[in-house]
Protein backbone atom coordinates (compact mmCIF):
# COMPACT_ATOMS: atom_id res chain seq x y z
CA UNK A 1 0.00 0.00 0.00
CA UNK A 2 1.40 3.41 -1.03
CA UNK A 3 0.62 5.01 2.31
CA UNK A 4 2.55 8.15 1.39
CA UNK A 5 -0.10 8.93 -1.23
CA UNK A 6 -2.47 9.76 1.62
CA UNK A 7 -0.30 12.71 2.55
CA UNK A 8 -0.21 14.18 -0.96
CA UNK A 9 -3.99 14.08 -1.40
CA UNK A 10 -4.69 14.67 2.28
CA UNK A 11 -8.37 15.46 1.78
CA UNK A 12 -9.26 11.94 0.60
CA UNK A 13 -9.02 10.52 4.12
CA UNK A 14 -9.36 13.65 6.26
CA UNK A 15 -11.80 14.17 9.13
CA UNK A 16 -13.44 17.60 8.77
CA UNK A 17 -15.10 19.43 11.68
CA UNK A 18 -17.40 22.40 11.07
CA UNK A 19 -18.04 25.05 13.73
CA UNK A 20 -19.39 28.55 14.13
CA UNK A 21 -16.94 30.66 16.14
CA UNK A 22 -19.88 32.63 17.53
CA UNK A 23 -21.35 29.60 19.33
CA UNK A 24 -18.26 27.52 20.11
CA UNK A 25 -16.41 29.10 23.07
CA UNK A 26 -16.71 32.58 24.60
CA UNK A 27 -13.40 33.55 26.23
CA UNK A 28 -14.14 37.17 27.17
CA UNK A 29 -17.59 36.39 28.59
CA UNK A 30 -19.58 38.86 26.51
CA UNK A 31 -21.97 36.09 25.44
CA UNK A 32 -20.50 35.64 21.95
CA UNK A 33 -18.01 32.94 21.04
CA UNK A 34 -14.66 34.25 19.84
CA UNK A 35 -11.39 33.26 18.22
CA UNK A 36 -9.40 33.31 21.50
CA UNK A 37 -11.98 30.86 22.87
CA UNK A 38 -11.59 28.63 19.82
CA UNK A 39 -7.82 28.50 20.37
CA UNK A 40 -8.43 27.26 23.91
CA UNK A 41 -10.52 24.38 22.58
CA UNK A 42 -8.31 23.22 19.71
CA UNK A 43 -6.88 20.48 21.90
CA UNK A 44 -10.37 19.00 22.16
CA UNK A 45 -10.45 18.73 18.37
CA UNK A 46 -6.94 17.30 18.25
CA UNK A 47 -7.83 14.72 20.90
CA UNK A 48 -10.96 13.84 18.93
CA UNK A 49 -8.82 13.16 15.86
CA UNK A 50 -9.95 16.03 13.63
CA UNK A 51 -7.52 16.78 10.79
CA UNK A 52 -9.30 19.72 9.12
CA UNK A 53 -11.26 22.53 10.76
CA UNK A 54 -13.95 24.32 8.71
CA UNK A 55 -14.90 27.73 10.07
CA UNK A 56 -18.30 29.18 9.22
CA UNK A 57 -18.24 32.90 8.31
CA UNK A 58 -16.32 35.09 10.77
CA UNK A 59 -16.35 38.22 8.61
CA UNK A 60 -17.94 41.60 9.47
CA UNK A 61 -21.65 41.21 8.91
CA UNK A 62 -25.03 42.84 9.30
CA UNK A 63 -25.92 39.47 10.88
CA UNK A 64 -29.24 39.05 9.16
CA UNK A 65 -28.28 35.56 7.95
CA UNK A 66 -26.04 34.38 10.79
CA UNK A 67 -22.91 35.80 9.19
CA UNK A 68 -23.59 34.71 5.60
CA UNK A 69 -24.44 38.34 4.73
CA UNK A 70 -20.87 39.63 4.55
CA UNK A 71 -20.08 43.34 4.75
CA UNK A 72 -16.30 43.03 4.29
CA UNK A 73 -14.61 40.05 2.63
CA UNK A 74 -11.22 41.07 4.07
CA UNK A 75 -12.14 41.54 7.72
CA UNK A 76 -12.97 39.74 10.95
CA UNK A 77 -16.15 40.45 12.90
CA UNK A 78 -14.90 42.54 15.86
CA UNK A 79 -17.18 40.58 18.20
CA UNK A 80 -15.12 37.49 17.41
CA UNK A 81 -11.64 39.03 17.52
CA UNK A 82 -9.33 40.36 14.85
CA UNK A 83 -7.06 39.10 12.09
CA UNK A 84 -4.24 38.44 14.55
CA UNK A 85 -6.51 36.11 16.52
CA UNK A 86 -7.36 34.22 13.35
CA UNK A 87 -3.67 33.79 12.55
CA UNK A 88 -3.20 32.34 16.05
CA UNK A 89 -6.01 29.86 15.38
CA UNK A 90 -4.39 28.77 12.11
CA UNK A 91 -0.91 28.55 13.64
CA UNK A 92 -2.02 26.66 16.75
CA UNK A 93 -4.19 24.29 14.73
CA UNK A 94 -1.26 23.56 12.42
CA UNK A 95 0.85 22.70 15.46
CA UNK A 96 -1.82 20.16 16.42
CA UNK A 97 -1.85 18.66 12.93
CA UNK A 98 -5.11 20.36 11.93
CA UNK A 99 -5.56 22.26 8.67
CA UNK A 100 -8.04 25.15 8.55
CA UNK A 101 -10.50 26.01 5.78
CA UNK A 102 -13.11 28.77 5.82
CA UNK A 103 -16.41 29.57 4.18
CA UNK A 104 -16.16 31.34 0.83
CA UNK A 105 -19.51 33.11 0.37
CA UNK A 106 -19.35 34.87 -3.00
CA UNK A 107 -22.83 34.40 -4.39
CA UNK A 108 -23.83 37.63 -2.69
CA UNK A 109 -22.79 40.36 -0.28
CA UNK A 110 -24.59 42.11 2.53
CA UNK A 111 -26.58 45.15 1.48
CA UNK A 112 -24.24 46.95 3.90
CA UNK A 113 -21.17 46.05 1.84
CA UNK A 114 -19.44 49.18 0.42
CA UNK A 115 -19.80 47.79 -3.10
CA UNK A 116 -23.57 47.67 -2.84
CA UNK A 117 -23.79 50.92 -0.92
CA UNK A 118 -22.11 52.57 -3.91
CA UNK A 119 -24.01 50.55 -6.53
CA UNK A 120 -27.44 51.51 -5.24
CA UNK A 121 -26.72 55.27 -5.21
CA UNK A 122 -26.40 55.73 -8.95
CA UNK A 123 -26.59 53.88 -12.25
CA UNK A 124 -23.20 55.42 -13.00
CA UNK A 125 -21.51 53.93 -9.92
CA UNK A 126 -18.31 51.98 -10.74
CA UNK A 127 -19.80 49.14 -8.69
CA UNK A 128 -23.21 49.17 -10.39
CA UNK A 129 -22.38 46.15 -12.55
CA UNK A 130 -21.04 44.24 -9.55
CA UNK A 131 -24.71 43.31 -9.02
CA UNK A 132 -27.63 42.15 -11.18
CA UNK A 133 -30.24 44.81 -12.02
CA UNK A 134 -33.32 45.12 -14.20
CA UNK A 135 -35.29 48.23 -15.15
CA UNK A 136 -38.62 46.56 -15.96
CA UNK A 137 -40.92 45.15 -13.32
CA UNK A 138 -40.10 41.44 -12.87
CA UNK A 139 -42.69 38.69 -13.18
CA UNK A 140 -43.57 36.58 -10.17
CA UNK A 141 -40.57 34.60 -8.91
CA UNK A 142 -42.24 33.09 -5.88
CA UNK A 143 -41.24 29.61 -7.08
CA UNK A 144 -37.53 30.55 -7.04
CA UNK A 145 -37.37 31.76 -3.46
CA UNK A 146 -34.91 29.87 -1.20
CA UNK A 147 -36.45 31.17 2.04
CA UNK A 148 -40.24 31.17 1.47
CA UNK A 149 -40.94 32.17 5.05
CA UNK A 150 -39.21 35.53 4.54
CA UNK A 151 -39.32 36.39 0.83
CA UNK A 152 -42.00 36.38 -1.88
CA UNK A 153 -39.63 36.79 -4.83
CA UNK A 154 -35.99 37.20 -5.81
CA UNK A 155 -36.20 40.82 -7.04
CA UNK A 156 -36.49 43.91 -4.84
CA UNK A 157 -37.00 47.48 -6.05
CA UNK A 158 -34.38 49.95 -4.92
CA UNK A 159 -35.90 53.41 -4.49
CA UNK A 160 -32.75 55.41 -5.24
CA UNK A 161 -32.62 54.43 -8.92
CA UNK A 162 -36.04 52.86 -9.42
CA UNK A 163 -34.56 49.55 -10.58
CA UNK A 164 -34.82 46.05 -9.17
CA UNK A 165 -31.83 44.08 -7.88
CA UNK A 166 -31.71 40.29 -7.72
CA UNK A 167 -31.22 38.35 -4.49
CA UNK A 168 -31.41 34.57 -4.62
CA UNK A 169 -31.56 34.46 -0.82
CA UNK A 170 -32.73 37.27 1.50
CA UNK A 171 -33.28 40.75 0.06
CA UNK A 172 -30.52 41.92 2.40
CA UNK A 173 -28.13 39.77 0.30
CA UNK A 174 -27.89 41.18 -3.24
CA UNK A 175 -26.40 38.75 -5.78
CA UNK A 176 -22.95 39.42 -7.17
CA UNK A 177 -22.73 39.48 -10.98
CA UNK A 178 -20.06 36.95 -11.94
CA UNK A 179 -20.60 37.81 -15.61
CA UNK A 180 -18.52 40.89 -14.78
CA UNK A 181 -14.75 40.13 -15.06
CA UNK A 182 -14.10 42.71 -12.35
CA UNK A 183 -16.24 40.71 -9.94
CA UNK A 184 -14.39 37.53 -10.82
CA UNK A 185 -11.08 39.28 -10.22
CA UNK A 186 -12.34 40.55 -6.87
CA UNK A 187 -13.33 37.04 -5.82
CA UNK A 188 -9.89 35.72 -6.77
CA UNK A 189 -8.27 38.46 -4.67
CA UNK A 190 -10.38 37.43 -1.68
CA UNK A 191 -9.19 33.84 -2.09
CA UNK A 192 -5.61 34.99 -2.47
CA UNK A 193 -5.76 37.20 0.61
CA UNK A 194 -6.95 34.48 2.98
CA UNK A 195 -4.70 31.86 1.41
CA UNK A 196 -1.71 34.04 2.32
CA UNK A 197 -2.67 33.71 5.99
CA UNK A 198 -2.09 29.95 5.89
CA UNK A 199 -5.48 28.48 5.06
CA UNK A 200 -5.73 25.09 3.38
CA UNK A 201 -8.75 25.97 1.27
CA UNK A 202 -12.38 26.97 1.29
CA UNK A 203 -15.83 25.52 1.64
CA UNK A 204 -17.65 27.20 -1.26
CA UNK A 205 -21.21 28.24 -0.48
CA UNK A 206 -24.08 27.76 -2.95
CA UNK A 207 -21.85 26.94 -5.93
CA UNK A 208 -24.51 26.64 -8.69
CA UNK A 209 -25.98 29.99 -7.67
CA UNK A 210 -22.74 31.95 -7.70
CA UNK A 211 -21.78 30.48 -11.09
CA UNK A 212 -25.17 31.25 -12.63
CA UNK A 213 -24.11 34.49 -14.37
CA UNK A 214 -20.50 33.61 -15.16
CA UNK A 215 -20.91 33.00 -18.92
CA UNK A 216 -23.50 35.63 -19.82
CA UNK A 217 -21.33 38.35 -21.32
CA UNK A 218 -20.88 38.01 -25.10
CA UNK A 219 -17.23 37.95 -26.12
CA UNK A 220 -16.05 37.33 -22.55
CA UNK A 221 -13.16 34.94 -21.95
CA UNK A 222 -15.48 32.81 -19.83
CA UNK A 223 -17.64 30.91 -22.33
CA UNK A 224 -18.97 28.34 -19.87
CA UNK A 225 -19.78 28.85 -16.20
CA UNK A 226 -17.45 25.99 -15.29
CA UNK A 227 -14.56 27.91 -16.86
CA UNK A 228 -14.73 30.37 -13.97
CA UNK A 229 -14.63 27.54 -11.43
CA UNK A 230 -11.59 26.11 -13.24
CA UNK A 231 -9.93 29.52 -13.07
CA UNK A 232 -10.49 29.74 -9.31
CA UNK A 233 -9.16 26.21 -8.73
CA UNK A 234 -6.09 26.92 -10.85
CA UNK A 235 -5.48 30.22 -9.08
CA UNK A 236 -5.76 28.65 -5.62
CA UNK A 237 -3.49 25.75 -6.57
CA UNK A 238 -0.83 28.18 -7.78
CA UNK A 239 -1.00 30.02 -4.48
CA UNK A 240 -1.27 26.96 -2.20
CA UNK A 241 -0.42 23.71 -3.95
CA UNK A 242 -2.48 21.34 -1.77
CA UNK A 243 -5.39 23.65 -0.95
CA UNK A 244 -8.97 22.49 -1.56
CA UNK A 245 -12.31 23.81 -2.75
CA UNK A 246 -15.11 21.88 -1.03
CA UNK A 247 -18.38 22.78 -2.70
CA UNK A 248 -22.04 22.87 -1.72
CA UNK A 249 -23.69 21.48 -4.85
CA UNK A 250 -27.11 20.04 -4.06
CA UNK A 251 -27.85 18.61 -7.50
CA UNK A 252 -28.42 15.14 -8.99
CA UNK A 253 -25.26 13.05 -9.29
CA UNK A 254 -24.95 13.50 -13.07
CA UNK A 255 -24.82 17.28 -12.65
CA UNK A 256 -22.56 17.11 -9.62
CA UNK A 257 -19.98 15.23 -11.67
CA UNK A 258 -19.55 18.28 -13.91
CA UNK A 259 -18.47 20.34 -10.90
CA UNK A 260 -15.55 17.97 -10.27
CA UNK A 261 -14.38 18.54 -13.83
CA UNK A 262 -16.23 16.08 -16.01
CA UNK A 263 -14.50 12.98 -17.36
CA UNK A 264 -10.88 14.02 -16.92
CA UNK A 265 -8.41 11.95 -14.92
CA UNK A 266 -7.76 14.88 -12.58
CA UNK A 267 -10.26 17.23 -11.00
CA UNK A 268 -9.87 20.82 -12.18
CA UNK A 269 -12.87 22.39 -10.45
CA UNK A 270 -14.10 21.38 -7.00
CA UNK A 271 -11.89 19.07 -4.95
CA UNK A 272 -14.72 17.75 -2.77
CA UNK A 273 -18.51 17.88 -2.97
CA UNK A 274 -21.04 17.10 -0.29
CA UNK A 275 -23.00 13.92 -0.99
CA UNK A 276 -26.51 15.30 -0.51
CA UNK A 277 -28.07 12.38 -2.38
CA UNK A 278 -26.42 9.85 -0.07
CA UNK A 279 -27.38 11.82 3.04
CA UNK A 280 -31.05 12.09 2.09
CA UNK A 281 -31.25 8.39 1.24
CA UNK A 282 -29.60 7.61 4.58
CA UNK A 283 -32.53 9.19 6.40
CA UNK A 284 -35.04 7.47 4.14
CA UNK A 285 -33.33 4.17 4.95
CA UNK A 286 -33.40 4.95 8.69
CA UNK A 287 -37.11 5.82 8.50
CA UNK A 288 -37.89 2.53 6.75
CA UNK A 289 -35.27 0.49 8.65
CA UNK A 290 -34.34 -0.73 5.19
CA UNK A 291 -30.77 -0.27 3.90
CA UNK A 292 -31.61 -0.48 0.21
CA UNK A 293 -31.93 3.30 -0.40
CA UNK A 294 -28.34 3.72 0.83
CA UNK A 295 -27.10 0.86 -1.33
CA UNK A 296 -28.79 2.37 -4.38
CA UNK A 297 -27.29 5.81 -3.71
CA UNK A 298 -23.82 4.28 -3.42
CA UNK A 299 -24.34 2.37 -6.65
CA UNK A 300 -25.61 5.52 -8.39
CA UNK A 301 -22.55 7.60 -7.50
CA UNK A 302 -20.77 8.47 -10.75
CA UNK A 303 -17.11 7.80 -11.31
CA UNK A 304 -15.10 10.86 -10.29
CA UNK A 305 -11.47 11.92 -10.86
CA UNK A 306 -8.94 10.02 -8.76
CA UNK A 307 -7.98 13.12 -6.77
CA UNK A 308 -11.58 14.23 -6.10
CA UNK A 309 -13.69 13.13 -3.17
CA UNK A 310 -17.21 12.93 -1.77
CA UNK A 311 -17.77 14.69 1.55
CA UNK A 312 -20.13 12.51 3.59
CA UNK A 313 -22.20 13.82 6.47
CA UNK A 314 -25.10 13.10 8.80
CA UNK A 315 -25.85 16.69 9.77
CA UNK A 316 -24.76 20.18 8.75
CA UNK A 317 -25.47 23.75 9.81
CA UNK A 318 -28.57 24.22 7.63
CA UNK A 319 -31.93 22.52 7.65
CA UNK A 320 -31.69 18.79 6.96
CA UNK A 321 -32.79 19.11 3.35
CA UNK A 322 -34.83 16.32 1.79
CA UNK A 323 -35.47 18.05 -1.51
CA UNK A 324 -34.09 15.26 -3.71
CA UNK A 325 -36.53 12.69 -2.32
CA UNK A 326 -39.97 12.23 -3.83
CA UNK A 327 -42.93 13.83 -2.09
CA UNK A 328 -43.97 10.50 -0.56
CA UNK A 329 -40.40 9.65 0.49
CA UNK A 330 -39.98 13.05 2.12
CA UNK A 331 -43.21 12.51 4.02
CA UNK A 332 -41.92 9.17 5.29
CA UNK A 333 -38.91 10.92 6.79
CA UNK A 334 -41.07 13.71 8.23
CA UNK A 335 -43.40 11.14 9.82
CA UNK A 336 -40.50 9.23 11.35
CA UNK A 337 -38.26 12.05 12.54
CA UNK A 338 -40.19 15.33 12.51
CA UNK A 339 -43.96 14.86 12.63
CA UNK A 340 -44.55 18.19 14.37
CA UNK A 341 -44.69 21.03 11.79
CA UNK A 342 -42.45 23.07 14.11
CA UNK A 343 -39.70 20.50 13.49
CA UNK A 344 -39.90 21.10 9.74
CA UNK A 345 -38.62 24.00 7.65
CA UNK A 346 -39.50 25.36 4.20
CA UNK A 347 -41.50 22.18 3.49
CA UNK A 348 -38.24 20.56 2.45
CA UNK A 349 -36.24 19.78 5.57
CA UNK A 350 -35.93 19.23 9.30
CA UNK A 351 -34.41 21.51 11.91
CA UNK A 352 -33.40 18.75 14.28
CA UNK A 353 -30.19 16.95 15.17
CA UNK A 354 -29.74 13.20 14.82
CA UNK A 355 -29.94 12.14 18.51
CA UNK A 356 -33.36 13.72 19.04
CA UNK A 357 -34.66 12.32 15.76
CA UNK A 358 -33.65 8.85 16.95
CA UNK A 359 -35.25 9.36 20.36
CA UNK A 360 -31.88 9.34 22.09
CA UNK A 361 -31.42 5.61 21.38
CA UNK A 362 -27.65 5.09 21.83
CA UNK A 363 -27.68 1.93 19.69
CA UNK A 364 -29.08 3.70 16.65
CA UNK A 365 -26.96 6.85 17.16
CA UNK A 366 -23.74 4.83 17.27
CA UNK A 367 -24.79 2.69 14.35
CA UNK A 368 -25.37 5.80 12.21
CA UNK A 369 -21.96 7.29 13.01
CA UNK A 370 -20.31 3.93 12.42
CA UNK A 371 -22.03 3.89 9.02
CA UNK A 372 -20.92 7.46 8.26
CA UNK A 373 -17.25 6.70 8.87
CA UNK A 374 -17.40 3.43 6.93
CA UNK A 375 -18.80 4.99 3.76
CA UNK A 376 -16.33 5.75 0.97
CA UNK A 377 -15.52 9.44 1.28
CA UNK A 378 -14.37 12.10 3.71
CA UNK A 379 -16.59 12.44 6.81
CA UNK A 380 -17.67 15.91 7.92
CA UNK A 381 -18.86 16.49 11.50
CA UNK A 382 -20.90 19.46 12.70
CA UNK A 383 -19.83 20.72 16.12
CA UNK A 384 -21.47 18.88 19.01
CA UNK A 385 -22.13 15.72 17.04
CA UNK A 386 -19.28 14.00 18.86
CA UNK A 387 -21.21 14.25 22.16
CA UNK A 388 -24.75 13.84 20.84
CA UNK A 389 -26.05 17.39 21.19
CA UNK A 390 -29.70 18.07 20.48
CA UNK A 391 -31.46 21.09 19.03
CA UNK A 392 -33.46 23.90 20.63
CA UNK A 393 -36.71 24.35 18.71
CA UNK A 394 -37.34 27.62 20.55
CA UNK A 395 -34.68 29.18 18.29
CA UNK A 396 -35.82 30.50 14.94
CA UNK A 397 -35.45 28.42 11.78
CA UNK A 398 -32.02 26.97 11.15
CA UNK A 399 -30.72 28.43 14.41
CA UNK A 400 -32.32 25.47 16.22
CA UNK A 401 -29.22 23.39 15.46
CA UNK A 402 -26.71 26.23 15.97
CA UNK A 403 -26.95 26.40 19.75
CA UNK A 404 -23.92 27.04 22.02
CA UNK A 405 -21.44 24.19 22.38
CA UNK A 406 -21.92 22.20 25.58
CA UNK A 407 -18.58 21.91 27.37
CA UNK A 408 -19.64 21.27 30.97
CA UNK A 409 -22.74 20.67 33.05
CA UNK A 410 -22.44 24.16 34.52
CA UNK A 411 -24.13 27.44 33.71
CA UNK A 412 -24.60 27.97 29.96
CA UNK A 413 -22.92 24.63 29.38
CA UNK A 414 -19.53 26.19 30.07
CA UNK A 415 -19.81 28.16 26.82
CA UNK A 416 -19.86 31.56 28.52
CA UNK A 417 -20.17 33.16 31.94
CA UNK A 418 -22.33 35.95 30.53
CA UNK A 419 -26.02 36.25 31.51
CA UNK A 420 -28.29 34.04 29.41
CA UNK A 421 -29.89 37.08 27.78
CA UNK A 422 -26.53 38.01 26.22
CA UNK A 423 -25.71 34.62 24.72
CA UNK A 424 -25.29 34.27 20.97
CA UNK A 425 -28.09 31.71 21.03
CA UNK A 426 -30.26 29.81 23.50
CA UNK A 427 -28.69 26.77 25.16
CA UNK A 428 -30.45 23.45 24.51
CA UNK A 429 -32.86 22.44 27.26
CA UNK A 430 -34.53 19.27 28.48
CA UNK A 431 -33.03 15.81 28.13
CA UNK A 432 -30.25 17.07 25.84
CA UNK A 433 -29.28 20.03 28.01
CA UNK A 434 -25.67 20.48 29.19
CA UNK A 435 -26.61 18.83 32.48
CA UNK A 436 -27.00 15.57 30.55
CA UNK A 437 -24.83 16.09 27.45
CA UNK A 438 -21.42 17.75 27.69
CA UNK A 439 -17.77 17.25 26.81
CA UNK A 440 -16.32 17.24 30.33
CA UNK A 441 -18.39 14.30 31.56
CA UNK A 442 -17.89 12.27 28.39
CA UNK A 443 -14.12 12.76 28.41
CA UNK A 444 -14.02 10.73 31.63
CA UNK A 445 -16.37 8.01 30.43
CA UNK A 446 -14.81 5.28 28.24
CA UNK A 447 -18.31 4.18 27.21
CA UNK A 448 -19.45 7.65 26.10
CA UNK A 449 -20.41 8.68 22.59
CA UNK A 450 -17.33 10.93 22.55
CA UNK A 451 -15.08 7.94 23.22
CA UNK A 452 -16.86 5.97 20.52
CA UNK A 453 -16.46 8.73 17.92
CA UNK A 454 -12.77 8.98 18.85
CA UNK A 455 -12.46 5.24 18.14
CA UNK A 456 -14.26 5.59 14.82
CA UNK A 457 -11.97 8.41 13.75
CA UNK A 458 -8.86 6.48 14.73
CA UNK A 459 -10.00 3.39 12.84
CA UNK A 460 -11.07 5.46 9.83
CA UNK A 461 -7.63 7.09 9.68
CA UNK A 462 -6.01 3.64 9.94
CA UNK A 463 -8.05 2.41 6.96
CA UNK A 464 -7.16 4.61 3.97
CA UNK A 465 -9.14 2.27 1.73
CA UNK A 466 -12.29 3.98 3.09
CA UNK A 467 -11.23 7.24 1.48
CA UNK A 468 -9.36 5.92 -1.52
CA UNK A 469 -11.61 3.15 -2.85
CA UNK A 470 -13.12 4.04 -6.21
CA UNK A 471 -16.55 2.86 -5.06
CA UNK A 472 -18.27 0.73 -2.45
CA UNK A 473 -18.90 -2.86 -3.44
CA UNK A 474 -22.38 -3.79 -2.18
CA UNK A 475 -22.29 -7.38 -0.92
CA UNK A 476 -25.16 -9.76 -1.56
CA UNK A 477 -27.00 -10.96 1.55
CA UNK A 478 -30.66 -11.67 2.34
CA UNK A 479 -31.55 -9.06 4.98
CA UNK A 480 -33.16 -5.82 3.69
CA UNK A 481 -32.31 -4.01 6.92
CA UNK A 482 -28.60 -4.73 6.54
CA UNK A 483 -26.08 -2.84 4.46
CA UNK A 484 -22.95 -4.88 3.78
CA UNK A 485 -20.25 -3.26 1.68
CA UNK A 486 -16.58 -3.68 0.97
CA UNK A 487 -14.01 -0.96 0.34
CA UNK A 488 -10.72 -1.89 -1.30
CA UNK A 489 -7.64 0.09 -2.25
CA UNK A 490 -4.35 -1.46 -3.29
CA UNK A 491 -3.78 -4.35 -0.82
CA UNK A 492 -6.14 -3.03 1.85
CA UNK A 493 -9.76 -4.11 2.17
CA UNK A 494 -12.46 -3.56 4.79
CA UNK A 495 -15.92 -5.12 5.05
CA UNK A 496 -18.55 -3.10 6.94
CA UNK A 497 -21.99 -4.29 8.03
CA UNK A 498 -24.76 -2.16 9.54
CA UNK A 499 -28.17 -3.30 10.72
CA UNK A 500 -30.76 -0.55 10.40
CA UNK A 501 -33.40 -2.78 11.97
CA UNK A 502 -34.22 -3.62 15.58
CA UNK A 503 -34.04 -7.39 15.07
CA UNK A 504 -30.72 -9.29 15.26
CA UNK A 505 -29.48 -10.86 12.04
CA UNK A 506 -27.08 -13.60 11.03
CA UNK A 507 -25.63 -12.37 7.75
CA UNK A 508 -24.19 -14.92 5.31
CA UNK A 509 -21.48 -13.56 3.01
CA UNK A 510 -19.57 -15.13 0.17
CA UNK A 511 -16.20 -13.93 -1.13
CA UNK A 512 -15.14 -15.85 -4.27
CA UNK A 513 -11.70 -14.20 -4.10
CA UNK A 514 -11.01 -15.39 -0.50
CA UNK A 515 -10.31 -18.78 1.04
CA UNK A 516 -9.59 -20.19 4.50
CA UNK A 517 -6.20 -18.42 4.65
CA UNK A 518 -8.06 -15.12 5.03
CA UNK A 519 -9.61 -13.81 8.26
CA UNK A 520 -11.98 -10.92 8.97
CA UNK A 521 -10.75 -9.14 12.12
CA UNK A 522 -13.15 -6.81 13.94
CA UNK A 523 -11.78 -3.28 14.39
CA UNK A 524 -14.45 -1.93 16.76
CA UNK A 525 -14.56 -4.80 19.25
CA UNK A 526 -12.68 -7.98 20.05
CA UNK A 527 -13.33 -10.85 17.71
CA UNK A 528 -13.02 -12.09 14.16
CA UNK A 529 -14.83 -14.15 11.56
CA UNK A 530 -13.38 -17.18 9.83
CA UNK A 531 -13.81 -17.85 6.14
CA UNK A 532 -14.03 -21.38 4.80
CA UNK A 533 -12.27 -22.78 1.76
CA UNK A 534 -15.18 -21.72 -0.47
CA UNK A 535 -14.95 -18.09 0.74
CA UNK A 536 -18.10 -18.30 2.86
CA UNK A 537 -18.69 -16.85 6.31
CA UNK A 538 -21.48 -15.69 8.60
CA UNK A 539 -21.49 -12.43 10.55
CA UNK A 540 -23.67 -11.94 13.61
CA UNK A 541 -25.29 -8.52 14.04
CA UNK A 542 -27.32 -7.24 16.97
CA UNK A 543 -30.37 -5.10 16.42
CA UNK A 544 -28.93 -1.77 15.20
CA UNK A 545 -25.58 -3.54 15.25
CA UNK A 546 -22.45 -2.72 13.26
CA UNK A 547 -19.14 -4.44 12.43
CA UNK A 548 -15.93 -3.24 10.78
CA UNK A 549 -14.02 -6.27 9.54
CA UNK A 550 -10.52 -5.86 8.15
CA UNK A 551 -9.47 -8.42 5.60
CA UNK A 552 -6.26 -10.02 6.94
CA UNK A 553 -4.16 -12.42 4.89
CA UNK A 554 -1.22 -14.55 5.91
CA UNK A 555 1.86 -12.40 6.23
CA UNK A 556 -0.10 -9.15 6.39
CA UNK A 557 2.07 -6.53 8.13
CA UNK A 558 -0.61 -3.94 8.87
CA UNK A 559 -1.29 -3.34 12.54
CA UNK A 560 -4.70 -4.38 13.81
Amino acid sequence: MRIHDTGDLWWKNAVIYCLDVETFMDWNDDGVGDLPGLVQRLDHLADLGVTCLWLMPFYPTADYDDGYDIADFYGVDPRLGHAGDLVEVIRTAKDRGIRVIVDLVVNHTSEKHPWFQSARKSKDSPYRDFYVWRSDKPPSTKDKVVFPDKETGIWTKDDATGEWYRHTFYHQQPDLNTANPQVRDAIAKVIGYWAELGLSGFRVDAVPFFLADAAKTPGDTVEDKHDFLKELRSFLTRRVGDAILMGEVNLPYAEQKQYFGGDGADSDQLTLQFDFIGMQNLYLALARQDARPIAKALDDRPEIPHDAQWATFVRNHDELTLDKLSKDEKQEVFDAFGPDPDMQLYDRGLRRRLPTMLGGDPRRIRMVYSLLFSLPGTPVLFYGEEIGMGENLAAEGRMAVRTPMQWTSGENGGFSRAPKRKLAGPVTEGGFSPEHVNVADQRRDPDSLLSFVQLLIRRYRECPELGWTTRAEILDQPHPAVLAHRSTWDDGSLVALHNLGAEPAMVPLRFPDYDDTVALVDLLQDGSCTIDARGATEVELDGYGYRWLRVVREGDRRLI
